[in-house]
C-alpha cells in the first residue's frame, strides 16, 4: 500500500511540474518602425486574452495599449513616437480579465521616415542621392530597384547625399531612402525615378603617317553625339569636335608628339555620359642617313650611321637581301654577318608606339667577293698536280695557297680559274683559293684536302702466332692512314684491316699455301694495289682418331685420319695418369705397346710438317683392361656353401666369381673382394675364374688353381651293441673320393672317444668303459691336408647296457632333440 501512494505522489509532482512549465509566458519583439511595434509570445494554458502595453521609458508620455484574444501568439501595437525608448508589457488574461501572468521587455522605435530631395547620374553605374537627415539615425539605407522588380540592390551609408553603384547604363531605377538606429529601420521614403547615363565610347586610335591620327570606336546604345577633344602634350590648346559618326581624323600634326584624346557620349536629352581619355603620339619623321663603313674582322660587318629624329624609341637599318640592325640608345647600328659578293643598298627607319617612320634615301655598297665552292685537284701525271675552281662574280683577280703536311707552302697568284703544282706520293695537301677586288679579300676561304697515294709497306714480316693466325708486320709509310692485309688461297680470301702496322689474319684454311699482300690506303685516295706479294704455308690439319683396337693383351693400335699431304708425320700420345706412351707413323695407323692393365689413357693425334705443328685433334679415352687379384682363396664353409676371397685389383669396379664342375656350377657378382656362394657339390672338383669389371664395363678374364670340395659328410649313421663293451658305428656316404678317410668323435657322461677309420671304411668300433650311457657322435671325413670337415652335424644316441631284453640287441641311435 505504501508503495503505491509514494508512485501516485510522484505523478502528482510530475502533472504540477509540467503545467507551471505550459503557463510560464515568454515574448519577444518581432518588428518594429517608426510608429508601431510587432510582438510574438508563448501561450498561456488557461489565458482566453491577451494585452501589450507600450509606455515612454525616458519622459512622461502616453501609453498605447491593444488587445488580443486567447488563440493569438502575435500582435502590434501603433501610434508610437518615433525614436523613443517604450517598456512594453505583455499580460495574459482570463474571462474575467484577472491577470494570470505577464512579462516585460524594453525596445525602440525606428527614426523618422527621411526624404529625398533630388537624384541624378554622372556616371553610367551609379545614381547620386541627395536626402534630409533625421534625428537619432546612425545610418540610412538606400534602396534602387527596376520598375519591372527584376533587380533590387541595398546600399547602407552614413549621411547624404550617397551614391549608388553597380547599376546599368541608360537605365530608370527607383529610389528609397530608410533611416537606422540600433538594428531598427523606419519605413521607406517616397520613392522617386531616375536614370543612369550613356557609357563612354571605347576609343581606338592610330598613327597611319607622322601627321595624323586616327580615332575610332564602336557605337554607344542610346547615344545620339559623340563629343571630341584633342590636345598636344604639355600644351594648354585644345581642339573639340562634336560628331555623329564613329570615326574623326586628326591631320596636320606634329611628328613624333604625343596627343590627348577626351571622348564622351550624349544621350537624346543631351546628358553627357562617362568619358574616356586616350594618348597617341605620331609617327616619327624619315631619319637622314648619313655615312656607312664596312667592317673587317671575324666575320663582314657594317656600320650604319642617322641622325636621329624627335620622340624616336627605335630605329632599324637594313639591305635589300633581308639583313637588319636595331639600336634605341644610339644614332649607329651594325649589321653583322655580311654576305660576300654582295653589291646592295642600306635604308633606316625611325620607330615608336605609333609605328614606323617613311624609309631614308637607301645608299649602295659592295663586299668583298666570296669564295669560290668548288675546288678539285687532279693529278695528270706522277708528282704533278693540278688545282682549279669555279668563277665567283666581283673578281679582281685569285691567290691559291698550296700548303703541305710537311710544312713545305707554295703560292700562285692568276686572274684564271687555275694552278699547277708540285706533288709527290704519301703526302696530305691543303689549298685555299682567295678572290679580292676593290673591297678586299674575303678573310676566310674553303680548304681543299688532297693526299697523294701513300707507298707500299716495307719489311714485311710473316710468322705464326698459332696454328690458324698468321702474324703480319711492316713498317709504317708515309700518307697511309689504314693498312690492309689479304690472304687468298683459291676461292678462300681473309682480310685484315688495322690502323697499327701489325695485323693477324685468323681462321685460315690448314695445310694451305695462301698469297699474302700488304696494302697502304688513305681514305681520300683509297688503297695502292701494286704493293708485292708474299707467300706462306699454314700448319697441318689436325689428324683425328677413328677407331682403337686391341691386338693382345697390352698392345692396341690406333686408327686415325691422314687429312695433309704425303710429306706428313703423324704422332699419337697415350696420356695417363702415371705414364704416357707414343707412336708415330705417316700411313693411317700405329700401335701403342706395353700399356699396363688397369689404366685410362688420354690419346691424342699430331700432324707434323715443314710449315709447323697442328693442333691436337680431338681425344679419345683409352681403358686398358681391369688387373686380374694376384690370389684367390676357396673355403668352404657348409657341405653346399663356400667363401671366395681374393686380393684388390686395379681398374676394377666389380666381379664375377664362377666355380664350374661337370655337376653343375656356383656365381656371384660383387663389388666386394670376398663372395658366399652356395649350391655346391661334396666331392667335387670345380674350375676357379673371375672375371674383373671396370667402371665402362670392360672386363677381364681371370683364372685359377681349380677347387676340390670335400668328401661329403656320411648319412644314416647308426650304433650297433658290439661284442666286448664296445660299439660300432655304421654310416653310408656318397661321392667317397678314393682312399677316402673318417674321424669318429663320441662324447658321453662318462667319456669320451675317438676313432679313425682305414682309407674307404665305413665303419669305427669303440671300446666302451661303463654301458648305458647317452652318446653325441659326429662322423666327419679327413680332407687331404689331414685336417677333418668340422661342418658335419652331431647325432645324440641312447644306447643300453648288454643283456637288455636278452642275448645280443642291436640299439637302434635315437636322436634326442
Amino acid at each position: 500500500m505504501g508503495r503505491t501512494w509514494l508512485m501516485m505522489l510522484k505523478l502528482l509532482m510530475m502533472v504540477t511540474r509540467m503545467r507551471s512549465a505550459a503557463n510560464e509566458l515568454t515574448f519577444s519583439v518581432f518588428t518594429t518602425t517608426s510608429k508601431s511595434m510587432t510582438m510574438r509570445w508563448t501561450a498561456h494554458t488557461d489565458a482566453t486574452s491577451y494585452k501589450i502595453t507600450a509606455t515612454p521609458k525616458n519622459f512622461t508620455g502616453r501609453s498605447f495599449s491593444a488587445l488580443f484574444d486567447g488563440d493569438s501568439l502575435m500582435g502590434s501595437v501603433n501610434s508610437l513616437s518615433p525614436n523613443t525608448v517604450y517598456t512594453v508589457r505583455l499580460d495574459a488574461m482570463d474571462d474575467a480579465f484577472n491577470v494570470l501572468s505577464s512579462a516585460e521587455t524594453e525596445e525602440t522605435t525606428a527614426p523618422e521616415v527621411p526624404s529625398i530631395v533630388q537624384a541624378y547620374s554622372k556616371h553610367s553605374d551609379s545614381i547620386t542621392v541627395e536626402f534630409t537627415e533625421v534625428a537619432g539615425a546612425t545610418g540610412y539605407t538606400i534602396r534602387a530597384g527596376l520598375q519591372s522588380a527584376e533587380f533590387f540592390s541595398e546600399t547602407t551609408v552614413d549621411s547624404s547625399p550617397a551614391t549608388v553603384v553597380g547599376l546599368q547604363p541608360y537605365t530608370d531605377y527607383r529610389l528609397s531612402v530608410i533611416s537606422i538606429n540600433l538594428g531598427r529601420r523606419s519605413q521607406p521614403s517616397y520613392p522617386i525615378k531616375a536614370r543612369t547615363v550613356v557609357t563612354a565610347p571605347d576609343l581606338k586610335t592610330a598613327s597611319p603617317d607622322d601627321d595624323t591620327i586616327l580615332v575610332t570606336w564602336t557605337p554607344v546604345k542610346h547615344a545620339v553625339l559623340y563629343a571630341l577633344c584633342i590636345i598636344r602634350q604639355g600644351s594648354s590648346s585644345r581642339l573639340k569636335v562634336d560628331t555623329a559618326d564613329r570615326n574623326v581624323t586628326f591631320s596636320d600634326l606634329e611628328a613624333g608628339t604625343t596627343y590627348c584624346i577626351k571622348g564622351e557620349a550624349r544621350d537624346a536629352e543631351g546628358r553627357a555620359g562617362d568619358d574616356l581619355t586616350v594618348c597617341q603620339i605620331t609617327r616619327p619623321r624619315s631619319p637622314d642617313l648619313i655615312h656607312i663603313q664596312l667592317i673587317q674582322g671575324g666575320t663582314l660587318s657594317m656600320a650604319v650611321f642617322w641622325e636621329s629624329a624627335q620622340e624616336d624609341e627605335d630605329y632599324l637599318a637594313w639591305t635589300n637581301n633581308g639583313q637588319n640592325c636595331t639600336n634605341t640608345a644610339n644614332n649607329h647600328c651594325y649589321i653583322s654577318t655580311l654576305g660576300c659578293g654582295q653589291n646592295d643598298s642600306v635604308s633606316v627607319k625611325a620607330f615608336n608606339s605609333a609605328g614606323p617612320s617613311f624609309p631614308s634615301q637607301p645608299v649602295d655598297f659592295i663586299t668583298y667577293p666570296c669564295p669560290p665552292d668548288n675546288i678539285w685537284v687532279e693529278e695528270a701525271k706522277a708528282d704533278v698536280c693540278s688545282v682549279t675552281w669555279d668563277e665567283v662574280p666581283l673578281v679582281e683577280f685569285y691567290m691559291a695557297f698550296i700548303k703541305r703536311d710537311d710544312g713545305t707552302e707554295d703560292l700562285c697568284n692568276t686572274t684564271g680559274t687555275s694552278c699547277n703544282f708540285l706533288c709527290v706520293c704519301g703526302y696530305t695537301y691543303l689549298i685555299s683559293v682567295f678572290p679580292y677586288n676593290r673591297a678586299g679579300a674575303n678573310p676566310f676561304a674553303n680548304v681543299q684536302n688532297y693526299t697523294t697515294v701513300p707507298c707500299c709497306p716495307n719489311a714485311v714480316s710473316l710468322k705464326w702466332a698459332s696454328t690458324e693466325t698468321l702474324e703480319i708486320t711492316w713498317s709504317l709509310v708515309k700518307g697511309s692512314e689504314l693498312y690492309q692485309t689479304t690472304a687468298k688461297q683459291a676461292d678462300d680470301v681473309v682480310r685484315c684491316n688495322d690502323t697499327a702496322p701489325v695485323c693477324a689474319l685468323s681462321d685460315l684454311r690448314c695445310n694451305k699455301v695462301y698469297s699474302v699482300v700488304v696494302t697502304a690506303c688513305s681514305e681520300l685516295r683509297g688503297c695502292n694495289r701494286t704493293c708485292p706479294t708474299h707467300t706462306h704455308e699454314t700448319a697441318p690439319c689436325s689428324p683425328e682418331i677413328q677407331n682403337l683396337t686391341q691386338f693382345n693383351h697390352s698392345s692396341y693400335r690406333v686408327h686415325f685420319t691422314t687429312p695433309n699431304t704425303q710429306n706428313t708425320d703423324y704422332t699419337i700420345t697415350a696420356v695417363g695418369r702415371y705414364d704416357s706412351h707414343t707412336c708415330h707413323g705417316r700411313i693411317t695407323y700405329c700401335a701403342l705397346t706395353q700399356l699396363p692393365c688397369g689404366s685410362t689413357y688420354e690419346v691424342t693425334a699430331v700432324a707434323v710438317t715443314t710449315a709447323g705443328r697442328s693442333l691436337p685433334g680431338y681425344s679419345t679415352i683409352l681403358e686398358t683392361g681391369p688387373c686380374c687379384p694376384d690370389s684367390v682363396n676357396v673355403r668352404q664353409v657348409t657341405q653346399s656353401m663356400t667363401n671366395v676371397t681374393w686380393s684388390v685389383a686395379r681398374g676394377t669396379r666389380s666381379f664375377v666369381a664362377a666355380l664350374t664342375s661337370q655337376h653343375g656350377h656356383a656365381k656371384c657378382h660383387t663389388m666386394d673382394t670376398h663372395c658366399l656362394m652356395g649350391c655346391i657339390s661334396c666331392g667335387t672338383n670345380y674350375s676357379v675364374t673371375l672375371e674383373a669389371i671396370s667402371n665402362t664395363g670392360h672386363a677381364s678374364q681371370c683364372k685359377y688353381h681349380g677347387f676340390s670340395s670335400s668328401a661329403c659328410c656320411p648319412t644314416n649313421i647308426k650304433l650297433y651293441r658290439w661284442a666286448n663293451n664296445s660299439i660300432r658305428v655304421c654310416w653310408r656316404s656318397s661321392r667317397t673320393p678314393p682312399n677316402q678317410e673318417y674321424t669318429v668323435e663320441l662324447y658321453g657322461t662318462t667319456g669320451n672317444y675317438t676313432c679313425h677309420t682305414a682309407p674307404d671304411g665305413k665303419n669305427c668300433n669303440i671300446q666302451e668303459e661303463s654301458c648305458g650311457d647317452v652318446y653325441t657322435v659326429m662322423v666327419a671325413p679327413i680332407g687331404p691336408d689331414g685336417v677333418k670337415v668340422d661342418f658335419c652335424q652331431q647325432r645324440t644316441y641312447s644306447v643300453p647296457c648288454p643283456g637288455f631284453n636278452s642275448g645280443i640287441v642291436i640299439s637302434r641311435g635315437r636322436s634326442i632333440k
